[in-house]
Parts: C-alpha cells; sequence; structure tokens
C-alpha cells in the first residue's frame, strides 16, 4: 500500500499563516501538519508516498527531502494550483493510483494516530472515514446504510438541514484498492475532468458513481476519536485547542471563554445555563422568523429598554437594557467612584473593573463560606467604601440572602450614603418565589439600590447575549444609556425578550424543575468521598477537593479523559493558601449521572 498526499492548494483564509508557506507548512502548538501527517504515515509498512505539490511547493518538497532522507516520499508537480481544484492533482496522480493500493490524504486535516492505524487496518477494501454530522462541519457530507455502505454524497450545494440527522461528514481520508481506483473511479475522474473541468472537489466523483451505481465503498466512522479540517484561523485555533497535550487544553479551553459548540463530545460543567428553558416551541417560534430578524436592524436602545422594562415589569426609566450582563457591569463599573466592597470568593467581573487598592474584601469566616446581611454590615461598618456588591446568591459559593435581610441592608447602605449593587442573575433558582429584587416598589423607595441580572444563565439563552440593570437612579440610568451603543441588543435578542411573556409560565416551571435536579445532584455529589460539597441556592455547587487529586488535576483528568469541563476556582481570592475547590454546574439529570460516575470511577 502507498499513500497520495494532496498539498498544493494555497490556503487563502488562513492569511498570514500560508503567506510564503503551502498550508500544510502551518504548525499545530509547534508541529507543522505535513510533519505531524509523515510521522502517522512512517509507522505503517508503506510502500512510498507520494505528495502532490503546487503553492510554494518547491519549497515543501527542500523541508521534507532534508528532513526525511530515509523515507521514499515522491512528488507530483501541480503547475496550474491557482486554476485548479484537488480533482485535478487527483488526475495528475492517476498513473499512481494505478500502481498499488493508495491512502489518500487531504494535507490540511489533523488526526489522532489511531484513526490513521483505523483505517489503514480496516478489512474492507474500499473505506471513507466519516464523523457524524455536527454544527461546526462543513463539506462534503455522506449518507449510508445499516451495512455502513455510502449510498449518497451531498454536496455543499445539496446540503439540507432538515436532513442532518441522517448525514455524515466525510473527514477527507480514504483506502481506495487499486481494483477499484483502476476499473471504477480513475475512468469517471477522467471524464468528470473532460466534461465538467478541473476546478472542483475529486468527491464529486464519487457523488456521480453513486448516482450510476453504488460505489462499493464502505463508511469507517472515527466517533469521538479526535479530528479537525483546517481552512481558516478560527479551526487553527481550535485544533490547537483539541491536540494539546492535557495541561494546555484544559488552559485554551477556560481562556476561550465560551464557544464549546465548537469541541466535538465536551461536556460543559464549567458556564451556567438553564438546561430546561427556552421550550422547544418558543425556540421554533424564534426559528419562523429568522429570515426576517438577520436581514433587518434591531430596534435601539431606547425600544429595548422598554422591552427589558416590560420583561420584568418594571418602569422604563428605571432600566437599562445590556448586550449581555457584561456590559452593564463595565459601564456600571465605569461610573463607580470611591472604594468598592465585595464578598470573597465571588463573581469576579466586578473588581476586576477597579484598581485593586480600591477594592475592600470581605471573607466569611466559616469553611463553607456562608454569610448573613448582617456579617455584611458587621465588616464594612467601619470601612472606607462608597459601594457594597453582592452577588445573591453568590458566585461560587452558592450562598444566598432572603430577600427580607436584604431590605435590611438596603436600608443600613441608605443611612450610610452608600450605593448599593445586587446581582441576583441566579436568584430565579434560589427555593421560594419572593426573591427578586427588580420591583418597582423596592427600586422607587431606595434610589441608591442598582440591581443587576443576566438574562443569559437563568432563562438559558447566553448566545443571545442579554442582561438587565435596573435603579430609580434615572441620573445613573441615563448616563449607562450613553456608555451602551444605540444597537447593542440584535434583533434576535430584542425578538426573544418581545415573546418572552407568552412562555413565563414555562420559565417557572424549568426553574422548579432545576432546583428539584440540582437537590437530587447535591445528594449524589456528597457521596464522592474527595470531595466537600457546599449547599447552594443556585445551578451549581462549590466542592473542595479534600484528598487524593489538586483541583487543577483533577479538571485535567476529567477532561482528558471523560471530555467533561468543569471550573477550577483555586485561584480565587478567599480561599485559604493550597485549598483546592472546583465549580461544577447543574445540567440535565442525564448529564448530571455521567459526571458523578465519572467522579467516582476515579
Amino acid at each position: 500500500m502507498q499513500a497520495i498526499i494532496l498539498a498544493a492548494g494555497l490556503g487563502r483564509r488562513l492569511g498570514e499563516f500560508t503567506a510564503g508557506n503551502t498550508k500544510c507548512m502551518v504548525p499545530v502548538n509547534g508541529e507543522f501538519l505535513i510533519d505531524r501527517m509523515l510521522r502517522q504515515l512512517r509507522r505503517l509498512p508503506l510502500s512510498r508516498i507520494v505528495i502532490v505539490i503546487g503553492y510554494e511547493g518547491a519549497k515543501l518538497r527542500e523541508y521534507i527531502d532534508g528532513k526525511y532522507p530515509d523515507m521514499n516520499i515522491g512528488y507530483v508537480e501541480n503547475d496550474v494550483y491557482d486554476k485548479t481544484n484537488n480533482i485535478y492533482s487527483l488526475w495528475l496522480a492517476r498513473d499512481i493510483m494505478q500502481d498499488d493500493d493508495t491512502l489518500l490524504l487531504e494535507s490540511d486535516i489533523i488526526v489522532d494516530d489511531a484513526i490513521i492505524d483505523m483505517i489503514y487496518e480496516s478489512d474492507y477494501p474500499d473505506v471513507a472515514l466519516v464523523a457524524k454530522y455536527e454544527s461546526w462541519m462543513d463539506g462534503t457530507m455522506v449518507r449510508i446504510d445499516d451495512d455502513d455502505n455510502i449510498i449518497s454524497f451531498i454536496p455543499k450545494k445539496a446540503f439540507c438541514y432538515n436532513d442532518i440527522d441522517s448525514y455524515y461528514k466525510t473527514v477527507n481520508i480514504y483506502k481506495f484498492s487499486r481494483e477499484f481506483a483502476v476499473r471504477r473511479y480513475l475512468p469517471f475522474l477522467e471524464a468528470y475532468i473532460k466534461v465538467l473541468g478541473a476546478n472542483e472537489y475529486y468527491e464529486q466523483v464519487l457523488r456521480v458513481i453513486t448516482l450510476v451505481d453504488a460505489t462499493g465503498i464502505k463508511a469507517l466512522s472515527v466517533g469521538a476519536m479526535p479530528w479537525y479540517e483546517i481552512d481558516d484561523v478560527q479551526d487553527l485555533r481550535i485544533a490547537e485547542t483539541i491536540f494539546a497535550d492535557t495541561d494546555s487544553r484544559l488552559e485554551k479551553l477556560q481562556h476561550s471563554y465560551g464557544g464549546y459548540w465548537r469541541y466535538p463530545g465536551l461536556k460543559d460543567f464549567c458556564y451556567l445555563v438553564n438546561p430546561y428553558f427556552p421550550t422547544g416551541k418558543m425556540i421554533e417560534e424564534m426559528k419562523s422568523s429568522f429570515d426576517v430578524l438577520l436581514r433587518n436592524y434591531p430596534s435601539g436602545m431606547g425600544v429595548n429598554s422598554l422591552l427589558g422594562a416590560k420583561y420584568f415589569g418594571l418602569r422604563h426609566d428605571y432600566v437599562v437594557t445590556g448586550n449581555g450582563a457584561a456590559e452593564l457591569i463595565k459601564a456600571l463599573m465605569g461610573l463607580t467612584a470611591g472604594r468598592l466592597g465585595v464578598t470573597a470568593p465571588t463573581f469576579e467581573e466586578y473588581p476586576n473593573r477597579m484598581n485593586k487598592d480600591d477594592v475592600e474584601v470581605f471573607v466569611p469566616s466559616g469553611d463553607d463560606f456562608r454569610y448573613t446581611a448582617a456579617d455584611l454590615m458587621d465588616y464594612f461598618s467601619d470601612k472606607d467604601i462608597s459601594t457594597l456588591l453582592v452577588i445573591n446568591p453568590d458566585n461560587p459559593s452558592g450562598n444566598f440572602i432572603p430577600r427580607h435581610d436584604l431590605m435590611k441592608l438596603v436600608e443600613w447602605t441608605r443611612n450610610r450614603g452608600m450605593r448599593l449593587v445586587v446581582d441576583e442573575s441566579f436568584v430565579d433558582f434560589a427555593d421560594g418565589d419572593d426573591n427578586t429584587m427588580l420591583l418597582n416598589s423596592i427600586l422607587e423607595t431606595a434610589s441608591h439600590l442598582v440591581v443587576v441580572k443576566s438574562i443569559s444563565k437563568s432563562y438559558g439563552v447566553p448566545g443571545l447575549r442579554l442582561g438587565v440593570l435596573a435603579s430609580a437612579d434615572t441620573d445613573l440610568i441615563k448616563s449607562l444609556r450613553k456608555e451602551c451603543a444605540i444597537w447593542n441588543i440584535n434583533s434576535f435578542g430584542e425578538y426573544y425578550m418581545q415573546i418572552f411573556g407568552k412562555y413565563e409560565k414555562s420559565y417557572e416551571e424549568a426553574c422548579r424543575k432545576i432546583r428539584k435536579v440540582r437537590d437530587e445532584m447535591y445528594e449524589r455529589l456528597s457521596t464522592v468521598d474527595y470531595l466537600r460539597v457546599m449547599p447552594s441556592a443556585a445551578n451549581y455547587f462549590l466542592c473542595e477537593v479534600t484528598s487524593r487529586f489538586s483541583a487543577a488535576g483533577l479538571a485535567r483528568i476529567l477532561l482528558d479523559r471523560y471530555g467533561l469541563l468543569i471550573k477550577d476556582c483555586s485561584g480565587k481570592r478567599g480561599f485559604r493558601d493550597g485549598s483546592q475547590y472546583i465549580r461544577i454546574a447543574v445540567r440535565d439529570t442525564a448529564d448530571n449521572c455521567t459526571l458523578i460516575d465519572a467522579l467516582k470511577s476515579l
């Protein structure tokens, strides 16, 4: 068996990375794509490797010949690489395909070593590697039957989103027997180029064969094994994360701050989102207006603040709607003078917007990080602060102060001339129905009170980026609106807020459901012998890792072995030196069981 690598393309979408270099010379975590591929092929008893070169071909050939003098590597040159596509590159290698069975690979693919071994060792003479369709995939899709026969190739133009459940993506690695190449593929390849030209993809020929007759090509699924196709700089970043060593992969994921839908098989127990809302019906309603929303400008700040006010039943002049709570936090902290009082450990977005010397930190004395309104008043009574921040429930501790106690804090801060900021992004997960401070009756009697709420978290729509800030200090509200862009909310977020009222009962039911699931998860997590689990009023748990692992070590193991992402909180201020803490989000019952089973298996 031999291998043919197609490496003639320009790789324009990789911009600076392919300026003066062919795509396969792009490094992923310090290793060129071509080096990785040749290293993987070197382990196989191949008779030869042939590389079809084009753009910067001389430079690539010089590099390979200098680094791999002991390997039997030949070259085919595509001199018109800028006017043709990979169908022509393969046509130039047609005589080689007639000599032996062939592994065919595209040079912009990065795969796990086991994937190369799997296709080489397959008993099927003609095989295509495939992966079940996921939303990040692009390019040629196939359908397969119950016996793993490929029954059709679906090019981009024929792609139908209604059929994605039946699609598999080709990984662009094939094994073709010499007989298949000589008797079927190459005759069709010649005819296709003569009729339709050379600016096409070689998989189009396979599509034509399936239209005429069964190809006989089997689909071999890579399952959960890692692979990625690198077409642009975003693909490169993702590939570097997927194929990083365990330590680096965890760090890269945590510093990407989301976008985890792009990573196959990853379950996110890091970000905190309601898994039971929005309902399927609400999603369908939003889908039905997709075209209109996509093609039209959203309303400006004035209208969207009206919608935010309607959403929570507040006066319009009390509300500013933000592109996520993060936009509002940044604007609020930019308008905050004096020193800020915070509790630790806590959500760091607020204090991180201040100078370190302007932050006064209260650390609860107990091991479970519980505290009350009285504790805050006692600690800050002799501290020089102008603003007091309360995250309620707190993140990551899950500590919760009931509303009747918060009202004591409202009165206390008013008497001291302080602003009180209450972030209640997780309050709907707390037991009881009378916890929110987003009420006109509360705000209008306490103009020094500011209430912030993320719509992303408890409402399960982080992709829409929505949040609100409310206060009876209308001068502050006007200033905050000026700090935000006039079109800070997109049309999808605006429409979501417009229709939410029809689904409010469903939302209340979703919150009741997650409380029940959270309580069940608490009981199960408490049986993991190396974790001490703090009770929580939110949809997450702070856990101390008491033995056997460090927090970072546990996070690495869960990611490496099970594809589970948790939050290592040990670096947060407020923890004792050397103590180890993680935060685990509550997902649905099935996912929660997956995580707990993994924790118990260690």
